[in-house]
């Protein structure tokens, strides 16, 4: 039996109906808002299943939402603010991540054999954030009523048991049924649980709140936890956190029209990557069945599983597509970048045993021979040449990489010691996550396409908005004018005005 946390009022607890809920921004909001006030805040999730993620200062991979949450709460990620990470690879199979490192892959059998082993990993980090930080906002994972998990539930019930903090319930109103979902997940908590929810917030709501005016107060009366109030659906340049997002996307088209096509891999990655871009092109993100078409430049993102996904890009005609492309630039970014070269041997870290031919736009080998995984924050020159990186060739890129296996080129390197450029250096590969997030390349990577779509046009100057710095204000604005947050610094014993 573990001892209860003394001080409770310093959590709060964010937890919803489903998965997709909002349950990640309203947590980043309350982290900024309490940031705003001058404490000095963490989020915080026990468990997080995502191919989304981030790598901290001291190498550590944890979920890119955390990430996100810590930058609105003004602090540096840790791996205590996501303990576990888990990393689908198809097959009902996981590569589990214990206070950022990779332990093993398994399957759900296994993992929840361990979980006794785990919740202490859950409890430790906890204890670890209480010791610096005022105030901890804990977000819960997928639905909070999953009655088939409560006796191994680590994200949801097991934390608020471990905490008896006060729970925020939010339920998403834009796939429908929001008021049943929010219903049922209260009458479905289990007894000790119910009565620590103590708001209710309908999230992502188009057109005016004042039609909902009478099944709020039944949803009130039928619960018995106030509604806190209406979100509205909000567009906001902050990471996404997993896949789900990706069927919201639709492409923003810009002034010049520059299409960039990102292959929808069925194990994509931190497609996060390409964010930054989305506001300055129109990405299209397209399936491996899906026409390719003629866009501007074709990118292949990182991927859970570059072996298996190259191996279906192949069979459904997607690598083909591709390479019909001979003047197209393509950008493989980690996973991608593996699938660009001639081949990739595997020694049976991924899915296979041997070797597998890789498109041939460029000259490199990968190599799959350990189960070891490189997470790391690095600063790399501009090396390459060719139209795209010559411009800023000895210039600074910032990135992480997050990978397993060793790529070996022959011929000039991206950036540094990493990535390949072809000879035409339209083609270049690299391990560098968050590559877009750099002025300097993403100038020249967008100029390049510009002129060459419309030669008349002149240099052009594209500042992208660093992902990890842009919309927290808005959001936190947003959430403070559309919910109760007087009643929301009472549950966490706080005596302040809704505004500092």
């Amino acid at each position: 039996m573990h001892a209860l946390v003394l001080v409770m009022s310093r959590f709060l607890m964010v937890l919803g109906t489903t998965s997709h809920s909002g349950k990640s921004t309203l947590v980043a909001a309350l982290c900024r808002l309490l940031s705003d006030r001058g404490f000095k805040v963490a989020p915080f999730k026990s468990q997080n299943m995502s191919l989304n993620s981030w790598v901290t200062q001291n190498g550590s991979e944890i979920g890119i939402a955390q990430a996100v949450q810590a930058w609105a709460a003004r602090v540096e990620p840790t791996e205590f603010m996501n303990p576990i990470l888990l990393k689908p690879k198809g097959d009902r199979t996981s590569q589990v991540i214990v206070l950022g490192r990779p332990v093993a892959d398994k399957s759900a059998e296994e993992y929840y054999r361990e979980i006794e082993g785990l919740k202490e990993v859950v409890d430790r980090s906890i204890q670890e954030l209480e010791k610096d930080y005022d105030y901890i906002v804990v977000e819960g994972a997928g639905g909070a009523a999953e009655i088939n998990l409560f006796d191994r539930d680590l994200a949801n019930i097991y934390v608020a048991r471990y905490l008896q903090a006060p729970i925020i319930l939010v339920g998403d109103i834009e796939r429908g049924g929001v008021f049943a979902s929010l219903f049922g997940t209260v009458q479905l908590l289990p007894d000790d649980i119910r009565p620590r929810v103590m708001g209710l917030v309908i999230n992502k709501f188009r057109g005016d709140p004042a039609i909902l005016g009478s099944g709020l107060k039944t949803l009130e009366e039928l619960t018995g936890v106030p509604v806190l109030g209406v979100l509205p659906y909000l567009d906001l340049d902050i990471p996404s956190e997993d896949s789900v997002s990706l069927g919201d996307k639709k492409a923003r088209p810009a002034a010049d029209a520059v299409e960039i096509a990102v292959i929808r891999l069925p194990r994509i990655s931190n497609f996060t990557d390409f964010e930054p871009l989305e506001r300055l092109a129109r990405v299209r993100y397209v399936n491996l069945s899906e026409p390719l078409g003629r866009p501007d430049a074709v990118i292949i993102p990182g991927t859970k599983n570059t072996v298996s996904d190259l191996l279906e890009m192949q069979e459904k005609g997607m690598a083909d597509q591709i390479k019909s492309l001979p003047d197209t630039p393509v950008l493989g970014i980690c996973g991608g970048y593996q699938m660009l070269g001639r081949e990739i041997i595997d020694c049976g870290i991924e899915d296979t045993v041997g070797t597998v031919s890789g498109l041939g736009l460029l000259d490199a080998v990968t190599r799959f021979d350990l189960y070891e995984k490189r997470t790391v924050q690095v600063k790399k020159s501009v090396t390459g040449g060719g139209p795209i990186l010559e411009l800023i060739r000895g210039q600074i890129v910032t990135g992480y990489e997050i990978h397993m296996g060793v790529t070996s080129s022959k011929g000039q390197a991206a950036f540094g010691d990493d990535g390949a450029v072809s000879e035409s250096g339209i083609v270049i590969g690299t391990y560098l996550h968050g590559l877009f997030e750099n002025e300097n390349f993403c100038n020249a990577f967008l100029d390049f396409l510009r002129r060459r779509k419309n030669p008349a046009i002149e240099k052009s100057c594209v500042s992208p908005k660093a992902a990890k710095g842009e919309g927290f204000a808005e959001l936190a604005a947003a959430v403070e004018s559309n919910l109760d947050m007087e009643k929301i610094w009472r549950m966490i014993d706080l005596d302040l005005p809704s505004k500092p």
